[in-house]
């Protein structure tokens, strides 16, 4: 099995990532039953869960064909393709039109009405006034001064070798840090490297990934498998090796899903809260006769025994918050992870 660095496939996925790289045939018929026909076409080919997601996509295409016609308004052709790709519950999936977005309506719910956290008691309790911001990182030390705890919101904020740098130094003092990735919606893939950065990389497998190869449903390409970088290309300190909390809910999508699944390869890393979001597969997109475009996902991603988290990386620890203590300004998340950290033992 061939092993490469996590950065040629972060690379890899801003290829295949970009919406605006979208491409359509000359000539294509742009009435709405051939616009509808031509996105189902696509998605049938190309899109990477119909066996993860238990999806019939004939049943689909028997369910919203026969609500098209040929006299039918933008508004309407949108409504119901929306509709047909709603059915693949995945937050990577959108119908992109100069008057609109589609959006996956369980994945949303999921982030919102399932998250595992309150904003409130974290940033008045656990951050405090007194907190610090290094770039994107929200964080305060707590218990004492024994336990960093560290606030991620986005992987979209950047992270660099420096805020890393100063994040190991400022509590190099405390038993061990808390990454809070609990609503985090994903971002840059490329900030996952720059988080594993500071840990024992030496190139240990993190993961498999395939991309559809074919029209087929199950016609992929073979796994390869993501590695993290050697350790004398990443790191000039002595790797952080003190156990670390990675918190994660329902909100925490995308590439905050792909941090989760690498941690797995880390022996001082566990993860508390709730089930990731999912959101595994990385999107590709191109343009419909109508000059709409659409992305949907391409790829699939496996943990080193073959387990497909395409709808949620599960916890190790799984802590759901206990409205009775979020009313006493307590996080229960927070502390069962700053729990493990004060009694871990390698």
């Amino acid at each position: 099995m061939k092993r490469i660095h996590i950065l040629l496939f972060c690379l890899l996925f801003l290829g295949f990532a970009s919406c605006e790289r979208v491409f359509m045939e000359p000539d294509e018929p742009n009435n709405p039953v051939h616009v509808f026909d031509y996105l189902w076409n696509k998605v049938d080919q190309q899109y990477a869960f119909f066996d993860v997601k238990g999806i019939d996509w004939d049943s689909v295409y028997e369910v919203f064909r026969p609500m098209v016609y040929d006299d039918m308004d933008a508004d309407s052709l949108f409504s119901v393709c929306a509709a047909m790709l709603n059915t693949l519950q995945d937050g990577h999936t959108n119908l992109i039109t100069v008057f609109d977005i589609s959006r996956n309506d369980s994945v949303y719910y999921r982030m919102y009405a399932q998250r595992n956290i309150d904003p409130v008691v974290v940033s008045l309790n656990y951050l405090t006034v007194y907190h610090h911001s290094t770039g994107g990182f929200a964080h305060n030390a707590i218990r004492n001064g024994e336990v960093a705890y560290i606030r991620y919101s986005s992987f979209s904020d950047d992270i660099t070798e420096g805020y890393m740098d100063y994040l190991v130094a400022q509590y190099k003092d405390c038993k061990g840090m808390i990454f809070d990735l609990r609503q985090n919606g994903g971002g840059n893939v490329d900030n996952i490297r720059q988080m594993l950065n500071i840990f024992d990389n030496h190139g240990q497998p993190l993961y498999q990934t395939q991309i559809k190869s074919g029209p087929g449903h199950n016609d992929f390409k073979p796994l390869t498998t993501v590695c993290a970088p050697e350790k004398d290309t990443v790191w000039g300190s002595d790797p952080y090796i003190k156990p670390v909390a990675v918190l994660i809910d329902r909100g925490s999508y995308s590439a905050t899903s792909f941090f989760a699944l690498c941690t797995m390869a880390y022996p001082n890393i566990r993860l508390f809260g709730d089930y990731s979001g999912g959101g595994l597969g990385l999107p590709n997109g191109g343009a419909l006769p109508n000059g709409w475009t659409y992305r949907f996902s391409i790829t699939r991603t496996l943990d080193m025994n073959g387990n497909n988290y395409e709808n949620g990386v599960p916890p190790q620890e799984f802590v759901i918050l206990d409205p009775a203590c979020t009313a006493q300004g307590i996080d229960n998340v927070i502390e069962a992870a700053s729990d493990w950290i004060m009694t871990y033992k390698e």
